[in-house]
């Protein structure tokens, strides 16, 4: 028998496009919450079009256990049309910029004093309240505003970036967060309630002590390319045939390091022995620790860290992933039967739970509005020509 997942019974209308509202339904979705996806009529989202490569299949991830209704949000008919979704809904989700949902007279409010039970997640760039809440905000923005970008990349060079979309997907995981505390809310008083998710608040969540370093200190974290400032060693080093990142970044760690480097006397050398000094030392050290890792190839260091309990490890690409047997064991990626490119490989759903564990259930709808006949018939009581007649006036 199939899980449906620890939200079973859940249903969503996602109304957010690209990222970070549709990240936050897939969360949702994969932990068994039926999700309603609604696209612009046509073009749909963005998403389809999104990743790498010739083929784009990100869109398979994304939008994995959901099903797709279009509905036109731009005119009353189709304002209408997801109000009447809403009502038959649990949780609704949206990134769009603040004041749009309000203009389409779906304020998140009014929806509540009429639904009251109704949970509310929205993400937007700087959060529905505060001066720069009008304006438009990317993932890369609030990552910018968040901390994050300026603290990313090489000492001598502009900042940088991550290769994904972090800051969609944390403010996404957030979003998720809240939904999941916001229904205990719910199911023990019956209130809803609207989370507010700000991606460049998301982003400063992660920061650490940047902001009481500062206060503190009226210290300033500067990018410091491959290490953290003061954690040693802890970096990716050079072996002969490629490259392996090591994590010996404590007292007894270090001197478990230095002998399996043939180098007993460097765990109590007063350079390296403690937390501190490493730090003070660690371009030195890591530059030690790169010389001797050049004489040995990836397999010789990795089984002396396993021997010696250090924690360590290959630096992945998707091959290596794919061929580990850890990733296989755990199934952390599986096949799925998807509807335009046949069977794909993706990451599983996450977390697991010994109960009632995720799944994916459905592959992503390959067409925009796939799901119309069954979603509004359902849901609304639409027959057949009632959709035709709102596709030829191009509400859906």
């Amino acid at each position: 028998m199939v899980s449906i997942g620890a939200l079973g019974g859940i249903r969503v209308v996602e109304l957010g496009q690209l990222l970070a509202g549709p990240f936050c339904g897939q969360l949702l979705g994969d932990m068994g919450a039926d999700i309603i996806k609604v696209e612009p009529p046509v073009a749909g989202d963005p998403m389809r079009d999104w990743g790498q490569g010739d083929e784009k299949v990100q869109w398979e991830v994304i939008a994995r256990n959901k099903r797709s209704v279009s509905a036109n949000m731009r005119v009353p008919e189709g304002q209408a049309l997801v109000r009447k979704l809403i009502a038959h809904a649990d949780i609704v989700i949206e990134n769009f910029k603040p004041g749009t949902m309000e203009k389409w007279g779906l304020d998140p409010q009014v929806l509540i004093a009429e639904q009251p039970g109704l949970i509310v997640a929205r993400m937007s760039g700087y959060g529905q309240t505060g001066p720069y809440s009008d304006r438009a905000g990317f993932g890369g923005i609030g990552e910018a505003m968040g901390g994050w970008r300026y603290i990313v990349g090489e000492p001598d060079r502009p900042p940088s970036r991550m290769g994904i979309s972090i800051g969609d997907t944390l403010t996404a995981t957030y979003g998720c967060m809240g939904v999941l505390a916001a229904l205990h809310h719910r199911n023990c008083t019956g209130q809803g309630q609207v989370i507010d998710a700000a991606l460049y608040e998301s982003v400063l969540q992660v920061m650490e002590g940047l902001v009481p370093e500062y206060d503190r200190m009226g210290l300033i974290r500067e990018r410091s390319g491959s290490v953290l400032t003061g954690i040693a060693p802890s970096n990716v080093y050079s072996c002969r045939d490629g490259e392996y990142m090591i994590g010996a970044n404590k007292d007894s760690l270090w001197k478990r390091l230095a002998g399996a480097m043939g180098r007993d006397e460097l765990g109590d050398d007063p350079r390296y022995a403690t937390h501190v000094a490493r730090g003070e030392n660690q371009t030195e050290l890591d530059n030690l620790i790169n010389d001797w890792t050049q004489t040995l190839t990836v397999d010789e260091v990795d089984a002396l860290m396993i021997a010696n309990s250090i924690p360590a490890g290959r630096v992945y690409r998707a091959p290596e992933m794919l061929a580990d047997p850890h990733f296989k064991a755990r199934e952390a990626i599986i096949d799925v039967e998807t509807e335009r490119f046949g069977k794909l490989k993706m990451q599983n759903a996450f977390p697991k739970f010994s109960v009632t564990p995720g799944t994916i259930r459905r592959p992503a709808p390959s067409k925009v509005g796939q799901h119309n006949a069954e979603v509004y018939g359902e849901l609304l009581g639409l027959d057949a020509a009632a959709l035709d007649q709102l596709a030829s006036a191009g509400v859906i």
